[in-house]
């Protein structure tokens, strides 16, 4: 499609801002570390598996760590040295902590050999994730893969063997990505659970071994369908990087993995969101995974007119965020919503202004198109078209990943038809219009470039505001979403801890200079 004729002077000015918030932010980040940063690390090590009363031994072996004083110096170290002292791996580190029969801390100094072991486990660790990485090359060279925008479902039964069943018969009905929620509240859990799990609500529990299951499911029905089916969850909430760390061992392709969504709608500590986030991405981009922010859900508390420069301007804030964590533009999959009330006249075209806006902004992100829910009802008919209107934009404005719209939005979770139907009538109106937007133009001057050009100014005078308070007293003052979080607030600060001077991570490193990927340091 002919593009907008956007101020980018202003684009330009915006990134600028952006920029320095998250330089800003960073700052603060790169001085602190979460337990749920060394849980990560832990996992990364080699740790694993839960204790005869079923607590995961990460958790355990970080709580030690704690419990001695040692949080500010890195687990790594903790672990290497205990490894050096005792001539034992990792896991079996960690097993005698769960049984009392060491305490990390107190382990004496082993020198210069626990460097030595924390840099070989790290070696390791990390030529695990890269060939994991090479493998999704390989089955994407040779399966290939949907033309975007990729159709993208969610499963949600609670059983992940049940979730499996749903998802491959999505993937044969023409789904390219599938999404396994969560189930509800794991996002506040400060632990991730551990193997298969059958009970959950409104989703199914993130776990190692519930992506394994869905990783070797969705490659088996992608080989029979000949494209390559990617897998999404949820590296979110007080275990974020934990589950961008199990992910990454596990071949996820798509990580929801937003820097302020746990901050604003799950009261999630804001100092501990950001350090967490920042790690999490520094994993998600060494892996290949995608992420995907979460704007779209601003619009949910929010009016979509009148707050969509607030979409914007944060869309600015997580890729200038992403790219401190190394993450590539094309593995920045920034989020927004077609959530404007149906009722409003021209609304369609308001929603064409955004997302051709976005469009151009990033031009390489793949967008992740969220469809119409805030304003649906019960009337499945009326939805199923709304829906219809959201797929067309989505095409003629060539968004990456298309969440799909269900009809029966606000009913019940969605039915294997469903799910059919979603998929019938986005595969109808994507082919029926996949070169119209070649055919089209915009005028100039007119209601589209106006729309959009005013929210583009709109979210720069936001930025520039955030830029002189800081994001954190921007985020207290209900800037986003119109949710007002204090940076004391929520759930999770006292996992919050300053580094010492002799802080040790072995990771960072090594994801940022791509080490064992081509191209990267070997």
């Amino acid at each position: 499609m002919k593009k907008i004729n956007l101020d980018e002077s202003k684009v330009a000015q915006a990134r600028q801002v952006a920029g320095g918030i998250a330089a800003d932010i960073q700052t603060f980040i790169t001085e602190h570390t979460t337990v749920s940063v060394e849980r990560a690390v832990v996992r990364l090590l080699g740790i694993d598996g839960v204790d005869s009363e079923g607590v995961p031994l990460p958790n355990l072996t970080v709580e030690d760590i704690v419990r001695g004083g040692g949080l500010s110096r890195g687990a790594a170290y903790y672990i290497a040295n205990a490894c050096v002292a005792l001539q034992a791996a990792p896991q079996q580190v960690a097993e005698q902590v769960a049984q009392g029969r060491i305490s990390l801390t107190k382990l004496p100094d082993q020198g210069l050999a626990t460097l030595e072991a924390a840099e070989t486990l790290a070696d390791g660790a990390v030529a695990w994730v890269a060939a994991r990485r090479k493998e999704r090359d390989l089955l994407l060279t040779e399966l290939g893969e949907g033309p975007q925008p990729w159709l993208y479902v969610i499963v949600a039964t609670g059983n992940i063997y049940e979730d499996v069943t749903q998802a491959r018969a999505a993937a044969r009905a023409g789904a390219d990505i599938i999404a396994v929620i969560r189930t509800t509240g794991q996002s506040l859990l400060d632990y991730v659970p551990f193997g298969a799990t059958t009970e959950g609500f409104g989703g199914t529990y993130a776990t190692q071994e519930n992506f394994r299951i869905m990783r070797q499911a969705l490659d088996e029905v992608g080989t029979e369908a000949g494209r390559y089916i990617r897998l999404v969850n949820y590296s979110s909430g007080l275990c974020m990087p934990e589950i961008a760390a199990m992910g990454a061992m596990e071949r996820l392709d798509m990580m929801l993995n937003d820097a302020l969504y746990g901050i604003l709608f799950r009261d999630i500590n804001m100092q501990r969101t950001l350090i967490d986030q920042n790690f999490s991405r520094l994993i998600n981009g060494y892996a290949g995974i995608i992420i995907n922010t979460g704007e779209d859900n601003y619009l949910t508390t929010a009016d979509a007119i009148t707050a969509a420069h607030t979409v914007l301007a944060s869309q600015f804030i997580n890729e200038q965020l992403a790219h401190l964590s190394a993450l590539p533009d094309e593995q920045i999959g920034l989020g927004h919503a077609f959530e404007i009330n149906p009722d409003i006249e021209d609304g369609m075209l308001l929603e064409l202004a955004q997302a051709q806006m976005a469009r151009q902004i990033f031009p390489a992100a793949p967008l992740k198109y969220m469809p119409p829910t805030k304003h649906m009802t019960g009337n499945i008919f009326r939805g199923h078209v709304i829906n219809s209107m959201f797929n067309l934009t989505s095409v003629l404005t060539g968004q990456g990943i298309h969440l799909l719209g269900m009809l029966t939005e606000a009913i019940h979770t969605p039915f294997l038809q469903d799910r059919f139907l979603a998929l019938e009538n986005a595969r109808y109106v994507m082919n029926a219009a996949r070169h119209l937007s070649e055919e089209v133009t915009f005028i100039a001057g007119g209601r589209v470039e106006k729309r959009a050009n005013e929210v583009l100014t709109n979210a720069l005078e936001l930025l520039e505001h955030v830029a002189k308070i800081g994001l954190m007293e921007a985020i207290e003052q209900g800037l986003f979403a119109d949710v007002k979080r204090g940076r004391f607030g929520g759930k999770g600060l006292e996992g919050v801890a300053r580094k010492s001077a002799d802080y040790y991570n072995p990771f960072p490193q090594r994801f940022m200079s791509r080490k064992f990927l081509s191209g990267g340091n070997h």
